[in-house]
C-alpha cells in the first residue's frame, strides 16, 4: 500500500515545477508503461494493478523495479488519465544533452509548439518516420507533461530531445553549407516539387503564429503544403507528417 507521502509525491508530478524539482515524470496506461519498462529510462517505482503486474513481471524484473499493487480506482485517483486499469510508472528524467544533425540525418526543430497533445503527436510521427532527434525552443511544451507522454503512445522512449536556444543552434548550423534548414511557411515552395537533401533540419512553428522571425532568418528553404480546399490551416502534427513523408519519399528514390 502506498504511503501518504508516496501518493503526494506522485500527484505532485502532475505539475512541471515539481517534475523539474524531483527530476521525475509520470508514465500512465498499459502500453506506455510497457514501453518505458523496456527502454533505457530508469523507473523509480511501478504502481500497478495485480493483473498488470502478473502479466508483466518479466519487465519489472529487468530493471529490478520496485512495485506497489493498487486498485484501478486508486490508479485513476493518483494519475491524470480519466481511467487507468493497468499501471503508472514514476520515471527519472534524462539529462538535457545538446543534439545536432549527423550526415544523412534529418532533425526536427520545434519553435514554440505550445499544445501538449500536438507535441506528443509529433513525437509519435517522428518515431514513425525514423527521426531520432528533436530540438525544442524553451517555450515549447514540456515533453514530460503527462499529456505529451500519453499522446506519444510510447514513442517518447525512442526519440531524443533537447531544450534550449534554437536560434543559436541555427546560427551555427547555417555556417556549414552542407546543412539545409527547411521551414514550414504558407508562402514556401510546393513540398511536391522540392528535391530534399538527406541531411539537415526541418523547422515547425507555433500553432497560431508559425515560425518566429528570429528563427525564420536562418531557414534556407521555405516549404509549403499546397491547399486544394478551403480549410484555413493544417494541424501542426499533420503538417509535420506530410513534410516528413515527402522528405523520406525523396530520400528513398535516390
Amino acid at each position: 500500500m502506498l504511503s501518504k507521502n508516496q501518493l503526494k509525491y506522485i500527484q505532485s508530478l502532475h505539475q512541471k515545477k515539481y517534475r523539474q524539482q524531483h527530476g521525475a515524470f509520470l508514465v500512465e496506461g498499459a502500453k506506455s508503461v510497457q514501453e518505458v519498462l523496456q527502454s533505457n529510462f530508469e523507473t523509480e517505482v511501478l504502481v500497478a494493478t495485480e493483473l498488470f503486474y502478473k502479466e508483466n513481471a518479466h519487465l519489472t524484473d529487468r530493471q529490478r523495479t520496485p512495485v506497489e499493487i493498487v486498485s484501478a480506482t486508486e490508479l485513476t485517483r493518483m494519475g491524470t488519465l480519466e481511467s487507468n486499469n493497468a499501471a503508472l510508472a514514476v520515471v527519472k528524467t534524462k539529462e538535457n544533452v545538446p543534439l545536432l544533425a549527423e550526415p544523412d540525418e534529418i532533425v526536427l526543430i520545434l519553435d514554440d509548439i505550445r499544445d501538449p497533445g500536438n507535441l506528443g503527436t509529433i513525437l509519435r510521427i517522428a518515431d514513425w518516420y525514423g527521426i531520432r532527434k528533436i530540438l525544442c525552443s524553451s517555450t515549447t511544451a514540456d515533453v514530460y507533461n503527462p499529456k505529451v507522454i500519453s499522446a506519444s503512445k510510447g514513442s517518447f522512449t525512442r526519440v531524443n530531445w533537447w531544450y534550449g536556444d534554437v536560434v543559436q543552434v541555427l546560427k551555427k548550423t547555417v555556417q556549414q553549407p552542407t546543412n539545409v534548414v527547411y521551414g514550414a511557411f504558407l508562402d514556401g515552395a510546393d513540398v511536391h516539387s522540392i528535391s530534399f537533401a538527406t541531411s539537415g533540419y526541418l523547422v515547425m512553428g507555433n500553432e497560431s503564429n508559425g515560425i518566429s522571425t528570429d528563427v525564420a532568418q536562418y531557414v534556407t528553404q521555405r516549404v509549403t503544403i499546397p491547399r486544394y480546399g478551403n480549410a484555413e490551416s493544417l494541424n501542426v502534427g499533420i503538417a509535420t507528417a506530410i513534410l516528413l513523408d515527402n522528405i523520406r519519399r525523396i530520400s528513398d528514390q535516390r
